[in-house]
């Protein structure tokens, strides 16, 4: 514990690492947003196209599969836009106990420095498995979309319609 008082950046690389991975968990939240919002398009688009069919019409089961994929992928980036935020948060709260654990140390209290680094370790390790969840929930979600992509093109190939979209 002596080695960090009085030592600006052993404070600096405690609230950096927090914060380049509150930068991270940021961009995968917009990113997933995104996507979510396009899932949403999609879906539209897919239940406008369904309505538009009789139940007996050949493709009509086709785009019933669809209309259910998009759905799982719907779940799939609400579920990993849980965890982005909630990763994001923990860091935060991470580097914000970095701070606090290096103020009290300044003051002689080493049981409220253990008490701090504790918890910020808790908190970082914790948004450190939120983060590779999302990512993990985000492979599984483009697998889907993937799949769903060449499962249209085939409808649409063998269809008159037009106005596919990824």
């Amino acid at each position: 514990m002596d080695a960090g008082v009085g030592n600006p950046f052993a404070v600096l690389t405690a609230v950096v690492a927090p914060a380049i991975l509150t930068n991270a968990s940021s961009v995968l939240a917009l990113g997933t947003g995104n996507r979510l919002a396009r899932v949403v398009d999609r879906t539209r688009a897919v239940a406008k196209e369904l309505a538009a069919l009789e139940p007996g019409d050949p493709e009509y089961p086709a785009w019933t599969t669809l209309l259910e994929r998009l759905q799982v992928r719907t779940q799939l980036l609400v579920r990993a836009l849980r965890v982005f935020y909630a990763s994001l948060g923990l860091f935060a709260t991470a580097a914000l106990l970095s701070v606090v654990g290096s103020i009290v140390t300044s003051f002689g209290r080493p049981l409220w420095f253990d008490l701090t680094a504790a918890l910020a370790l808790l908190a970082g390790a914790t948004a450190v498995v939120g983060l590779a969840s999302g990512c993990a929930l985000m492979v599984h979600e483009t697998r889907f979309a993937v799949r769903n992509l060449a499962e249209e093109a085939k409808i649409q190939g063998g269809s008159r319609r037009v106005g596919f979209h990824a």
